[in-house]
């Protein structure tokens, strides 16, 4: 299935795209263009993760640039930020630490809507990158937390089924207004 990258946009809740589970995919030239589409998004909407459920993709690959800052470095082991945009194809999730801990989360698909989200500290990826390499990394800080967070996208899992039940009793409003809003689209 040909894309024309251009036409993508992200989509909002309750979009049916964002509850589908996403196919494996195959990399093709079509499959980067759309992943520098993505990462263009991306940017745009000052974000640090996009998977393709997001942009109306049943397609099984997300990406995420998480920047260094206050407790977040590219060299430490594991990893807390990237050096630059990263795009996972067909992704896999192991090894998860034991240590869980609890931090707001907000999704671009979500628009304004915030709430704690308890995930373990570190994950470890395996993935396709964009030259068709197998990739297998240990994460954690925020980074694990945003591969967690578009890994869950591509299952058709939303923040909203991970919040901690106060957190998601305060934002009902919010998410009704989101649904009233798409009924009169």
């Amino acid at each position: 299935m040909s894309v024309d990258p251009a036409t993508l946009r992200i989509r909002i809740y309750p979009d049916p795209i964002l509850r589908r589970k996403a196919d494996p995919i195959d990399l093709t030239p079509n499959v980067v263009e759309v992943a520098h589409r993505m990462i263009e998004l991306m940017h745009q909407a000052e974000g640090i993760g996009l998977a393709a459920p997001q942009v109306g993709l049943p397609w099984r690959m997300f990406v995420v640039d998480v920047p260094p800052g206050d407790d977040r470095q590219v060299e430490c082991d594991p990893p807390t930020a990237t050096p630059g945009p990263v795009v996972y194809i067909n992704p896999e999730l192991s090894d998860p630490d034991r240590a869980i801990e609890p931090l707001e989360e907000g999704c671009l698909s979500l628009p304004d809507i915030r709430g704690d989200v308890i995930r373990p500290a570190t994950i470890t990826i395996t993935a396709t990158d964009l030259e068709g390499n197998r990739i297998t990394s240990r994460v954690g800080g925020l980074l694990a937390r945003c591969i967690q967070h578009e890994f869950d996208h591509l299952d058709g899992v939303l923040i909203l089924d991970r919040m901690i039940q106060l957190h998601r009793a305060q934002v009902e409003p919010l998410v009704k207004a989101l649904e009233r809003k798409a009924l009169r689209r």
